[in-house]
């Protein structure tokens, strides 16, 4: 019988936990079915490792489809952009042989990241009786907080250079106070940045567009488009594990205000999710493993940040988390990275649902208050001795890693469309029914 698919033109790829489920490589892989690549939240805070033939690149702002040939990459408005760390990813890109100019193009209105972002931050995150939300001190938040308050700096206003002036005088001005007032902060030199600044602006002009025009052009023009998020659902500002949150909309709404595309545009949501769980920071964590497998999985997962090099805090797959990030997301697609970790465990737990103050339940809470008196109930599955690492087609897999995936698939909500087994492009098993969705 024929297979009968929904062909789509354009998707929004989203982390289902806590951001580091592999997106990178994800997005890497899919962008070989895409002409565009736009990513639309976050900053240089979230680092996308991908692994090419044995090398491995680390982006951290420019999406991955600047890797594959003929594939335009795009920062979107949403994204909040040091234009140091973009000129550092660019010339290290360069000195790999990749194209990037003519390749790479950088929202008017995406908001600059400037060094009293950082002292800001780094100031509030070590402030005596502050709540640490282990943030990477990169300016990040206070940058969109600055957004938010209408007083921040855009990569428009960045290439005017009288403008640029009077912001940053200003700016410092105010921040220099507050720096040194709440934290006894070393204040800042306006002037030494300005030129600076000043300088950097020239060469991030020619990278500079009006990306939400570029976007919808490429969308009538019946080209296909992928949007890239960063972090991970649970990390959104509106919907995650608030406060322990990322400052903007990771989620696949934000696809959409991050780029200036209409919501009609968007095909379908591709969810990223590992075969287990982790975490980066502080914050709630139900099915977290303290002990000895929870460092067991660290090793094995190689879970440290590409971008901090920071542990990260090591789980099983939680369903009522991925129910609700699925059911958020509109998510139809999932993708299961990292299966080849698990190789060689004696069970797999996965937790299929909660106990709060006695009561079963599926729910969400709202509050981090209500994630602390979580009791995770879980059901063990039985592991597979035999290796997963670098099978590409499905009907190779264990029989009980199958089993894993399929009961993942069935309690998910979603269907399962890819499966990573290894690092590298190649080490991926695609289901057919996804690959013909993307093969318009």
């Amino acid at each position: 019988m024929e297979l009968r698919v929904k062909k789509v033109k354009t998707a929004v790829v989203v982390g289902a936990q806590w951001g580091d489920e592999g997106k990178g490589k994800i997005v890497d892989v899919l962008s070989d079915n895409f002409q565009v690549v736009a990513r639309y939240a976050g900053g240089h805070n979230a680092g996308h490792t991908v692994t090419i033939s044995g090398k491995k690149f680390i982006l951290q702002l420019i999406p991955c489809g600047i890797l594959r040939e003929g594939c335009k990459a795009v920062i979107g408005n949403g994204v909040v952009l040091d234009p140091m760390a973009l000129l550092k990813e660019v010339n290290a890109l360069r000195q790999s042989g990749l194209d990037v100019d003519g390749n790479l193009f950088v929202s008017n209105r995406a908001h600059v990241i400037l060094p009293y972002h950082r002292m800001i931050e780094l100031g509030a995150e070590n402030a005596p009786g502050r709540v640490k939300i282990g943030t990477t001190s990169r300016g990040i938040g206070p940058t969109y907080e600055d957004k938010m308050a209408r007083r921040g700096l855009r990569v428009a206003d960045l290439l005017d250079k009288q403008l640029l002036k009077k912001h940053i005088e200003n700016a410092c001005h105010e921040k220099n106070t507050i720096a040194h007032a709440l934290f006894n902060g070393e204040p800042l030199d306006a002037g030494k940045m300005y030129e600076e600044y000043a300088a950097i602006s020239d060469k991030v002009a020619p990278f500079v567009t009006d990306t939400a025009s570029l976007l919808n052009g490429a969308i009538r023009a019946g080209k296909s488009v992928m949007f890239e998020g960063a972090q991970g659902t649970m990390l959104d500002i509106d919907h995650g594990t608030y406060p322990f949150v990322t400052s903007s909309s990771a989620t696949s709404g934000g696809a959409v205000i991050g780029t200036g595309v209409p919501p009609t545009s968007i095909g379908t949501v591709i969810g990223v999710t590992k075969a287990y769980c982790t975490r980066v920071g502080e914050g709630p964590f139900p099915t977290e493993e303290l002990g000895q497998m929870g460092e067991y999985i660290r090793k094995q997962g190689n879970e440290f940040g590409a971008v901090t090099g920071r542990p990260r805090r090591c789980g099983w797959v939680d369903l009522p988390l991925l129910r609700y990030s699925n059911m958020i997301n509109g998510t139809e697609w999932l993708v299961v990275t990292k299966l080849d970790v698990l190789d060689g465990l004696k069970q797999v737990p996965v937790c299929v649902g909660y106990i709060i103050d006695g009561k079963r339940t599926e729910e969400i809470p709202a509050q981090d208050s209500g994630y602390r008196k979580i009791e995770p109930v879980y059901e063990n599955f039985p592991g597979w001795s035999e290796s997963t690492a670098g099978i590409t087609e499905h009907d190779k897999l264990p029989k009980k890693a199958q089993d894993y995936l399929k009961f993942v698939q069935k309690e998910s909500g979603a269907k399962i469309g890819m499966v990573s087994t290894g690092p590298d492009r190649d080490q991926t098993v695609w289901v057919d029914e996804f690959t013909a969705t993307l093969k318009a």
